[in-house]
């Protein structure tokens, strides 16, 4: 027998984690594939200085204008469309922009191989994923090193077994033992084999993005992934001002196969844009429409999702902040003008600079994820795992902000308001002075009252100092331990498998490896 179960305060947290794993796995077979809120968002912003927000955006676009570098179809379209090109230099007349967006739609489903697991982008509709990018991962046990593809996978089969998240993510963290000119294969490939869910393509080239899409076709079918969004691809405008033919290729190359691009301006406020709020937010929204605007010259009607990813500078040393108030509070007014345009957004996330799974980590990530929520964010990237500026993925800070998530979903579900939940009845039972543990309405509805925590400890102080004094760090290792060892893959056709794996060695077998 395990000893440390045989012991009464073994006994107490087994009992605890028992009924809190019983209650997790309900959540997981019958959860919800994404969130609808029930909370509407928060407006903090009143019409004159929203408009006064848009007109510097308009005349920053018509007077100053953004360069469209390395990609000549890009400036083509442009051209065609009415705008001032320049050299590489393009200039939008006021309104141009948002003529363009109208026929970018307001909603979209992106389809998971799962259909269980489709999820709506857009209305009212929280869609949670992974974070994205990190070139390092990090864990109590090794400390931070160098990701690798046996990491990236490991994040994809914690995501699939959180009940939490709603979207399998993109580049969860680089896997460097692979060729970068070949890892998008291995990655997208790993997305679809270890996850069920929606999940992103590459964009650091656009033969990269093409072969993503192409990999989504094998699993989809060509016609179904030309009538529907299956696959999201994530770029970032080079602030100020510019957009570089990297990014502009990708996503003309998803947009042409009417998939859905995510249009994020990457503005460090002080660094690549105004250390004022306004003027970093001006700024990003004239980025943003541009790109979206792309999308929608390439192929009227394409899924587009506004984005938006704000945040701050130590003006003392120049080092990038995460998770502080002022891009928080921004990311409210982001949401407001998405909203006026009508397209889904993707805004804020949990952020960090934090080096460790800590109170400081959670800090400002509970800051920003709360700006998510409250701006009527649709896709938000970068819900869990991100720390040290977004340089490494934790693996404990990945629980932790899972655990946050679920906290979220009962947050956004508001206040029902039914006979059941009002509990007259109840009152008449217990009348005055009584306590209700005992009572009918508790006993009827104990198991879904309150969402429980996986990783906090709500035991008497004794308690805890009994059952080893861990922190909350310490629980989430232990937890992510467990997941990865009780993962179960989702079935995957054999014919689909074969065919990924087929396409995956002939496009691998006609370029050299490059690491750089």
């Amino acid at each position: 027998m395990d000893q440390e179960r045989d012991t009464p305060a073994g006994r107490g947290r087994a009992g605890r984690t028992g009924r809190r794993e019983g209650r997790t796995v309900r959540t997981a077979v019958l959860g919800r594939p994404y969130i609808v809120r029930a909370i509407p968002p928060y407006d903090i912003m009143g019409e004159e200085n929203l408009v006064r927000i848009e007109r510097a955006a308009e005349r920053i676009g018509a007077e100053v204008g953004i360069e469209f570098r390395d990609d000549p179809v890009a400036l083509d379209l442009w051209r065609r469309a009415g705008a001032s090109v320049d050299g590489v230099r393009v200039r939008f007349e006021p309104g141009l922009l948002r003529e363009l967006l109208k026929t970018a739609p307001a909603t979209f489903t992106q389809h998971a191989r799962n259909p269980a697991r489709s999820v709506e982008i857009g209305g009212r509709s929280v869609v949670f994923s992974p974070a994205y990018g990190s070139p390092f991962v990090m864990d109590l046990d090794k400390g931070r090193r160098y990701g690798t593809l046996e990491d990236f996978q490991n994040f994809i089969k914690l995501a699939q077994a959180s009940p939490w998240l709603h979207h399998s993510g993109g580049t969860i963290c680089e896997p460097v033992d692979v060729p970068v000119n070949k890892r998008h294969l291995d990655m997208v490939y790993s997305h679809i084999r270890y996850s069920d869910r929606a999940f992103m393509g590459s964009v650091t080239a656009e033969s990269r993005a093409e072969d993503s899409i192409e990999m989504a076709r094998i699993v989809f079918g060509r016609d179904f992934v030309d009538r529907h969004c299956v696959i999201l691809g994530n770029v970032n405008v080079n602030s100020p001002l510019v957009w570089d033919g990297t990014m502009t290729k990708a996503l003309r190359a998803y947009a042409r196969a009417n998939q859905a691009g995510v249009v994020v301006p990457f503005i460090l406020g002080g660094a690549m844009g105004p250390v004022t709020n306004a003027g970093a937010i001006a700024q990003s929204l004239v980025e943003t429409m541009a790109g979206c605007a792309l999308t929608q010259l390439e192929r009227p009607g394409a899924p587009v999702i506004f984005g938006n990813f704000l945040s701050s500078t130590a003006l003392r040393s120049g080092s990038p902040t995460f998770g502080t108030p002022e891009p928080a509070i921004g990311s409210m007014v982001v949401g407001q003008l998405a909203r006026r345009l009508n397209l889904p957004l993707r805004c804020s996330g949990n952020f960090t600079t934090s080096k460790l799974p800590d109170a400081h980590a959670m800090t400002e990530g509970t800051m920003s994820m709360l700006a998510a929520v409250h701006c009527g964010a649709n896709f938000i990237l970068h819900a869990a795992g991100f720390l040290d500026g977004l340089l490494s993925m934790s693996y404990e800070k990945f629980v932790l902000d899972t655990d946050l998530c679920g906290a979220l979903h009962t947050y956004l579900d508001g206040v029902p308001v039914d006979d059941n939940q009002l509990a007259v009845e109840a009152f008449a039972e217990v009348g005055p002075g009584n306590h209700f543990f005992g009572s009918a309405h508790t006993l009827a509805n104990y198991q879904t009252a309150y969402w429980d925590s996986e990783t906090a400890d709500n035991e008497p102080f004794e308690k805890w100092e009994a059952a080893g004094s861990e922190d909350a760090a310490k629980r989430a290792n232990r937890l992510w331990k467990k997941r990865l060892a009780e993962y179960e893959a989702p079935p995957l056709d054999e014919s689909v498998d074969e065919a990924l794996r087929a396409f995956m060695e002939r496009r691998k077998g006609e370029m050299p490896d490059a690491w750089y």
